[in-house]
């Protein structure tokens, strides 16, 4: 892998991780359209450390705020902070155990263009629906342990390629009846968790691999996701404030029929 395509793959990995189009229907682009070779275990880990550690800098006031919540709890002190805290944690079971006995399954089976383009046209219709029926009126402080899991589950299902994970959380907040931007950031919260055990998936994994890293490209990746994934947290909030989740059904919508394009 060359420096500059290390660094347009981890600025699709930064951008898309967290935008509702769908990181795997980006990552298939290069690899069918420019004959790019996969990118390679060590640099899925230096783009997943990249994008946990921006997610966890926009938001490291809440995070603090939930750590010391969650621990307060074994003090016998409870908090608004620390039930959110506790919501995403059992919020990430679902998709801990659909990554644990279907990931490998699906990372097989699932990443061919036909099955993206299909996923990524399918949600993407469900992300317009939900936006566009969405009440707003439920905000984080009302939500619920059976609404959580309800987008804990949505989460798993986002194991499926195409799918999108911050999309589909973002489409099961709003059919709860969540604003467009407590949606976006219990999403974004709840990446927390299920980046870190993926990173450190792949980081065993990586450990086991006797191949040399190419320590360059790997802190380009990490680097360039980070400032990717940060700036695209920031956008993304202001954007939906003001057009809602439009322009992201439409650009789906497009590339989706791309796709179906160049799998016909």
């Amino acid at each position: 892998m060359s420096t500059f395509e290390a660094i347009i793959l981890a600025l699709i990995q930064g951008l898309t991780e967290f935008l509702p189009i769908s990181s795997s229907a980006h990552l298939i682009l290069p690899s069918q359209v420019l004959g790019w070779q996969d990118q390679g275990l060590a640099f899925d880990v230096a783009v997943h450390v990249g994008t946990l550690t921006a997610v966890v800098f926009y938001y490291r006031q809440q995070v603090g705020e939930l750590l010391v919540g969650w621990f307060g709890t074994f003090r016998g002190q409870y908090t608004e902070s620390s039930r959110l805290a506790w919501f995403i944690i059992w919020a990430t079971v679902p998709a801990g155990l659909a990554g644990l006995f279907g990931g490998d399954l699906l990372e097989n089976y699932g990443r061919s263009a036909l099955v993206i383009a299909t996923t990524t046209i399918l949600f993407g219709l469900l992300l317009w629906y939900a936006d566009r029926r969405a009440s707003e009126k439920a905000a984080l402080t009302t939500l619920t342990l059976r609404q959580a899991m309800f987008i804990g589950i949505a989460q798993a299902i986002a194991l499926i390629p195409g799918t999108s994970r911050s999309g589909i959380t973002i489409t099961a907040g709003l059919l709860l009846g969540l604003t467009r931007t407590d949606a976006a950031r219990f999403s974004f919260l709840l990446s927390i968790p299920v980046i870190t055990l993926a990173g450190g998936y792949k980081g065993l994994q990586l450990a086991q691999q006797p191949e040399p890293v190419a320590w360059s490209l790997v802190l380009i990746g990490m680097f360039v996701s980070f400032v990717a994934a940060y700036l695209c947290i920031k956008l993304f909030l202001q954007v939906i404030e003001r057009m809602g989740m439009l322009p992201f059904v439409i650009y789906r919508l497009a590339l989706g029929a791309l796709l179906f394009f160049m799998f016909l």
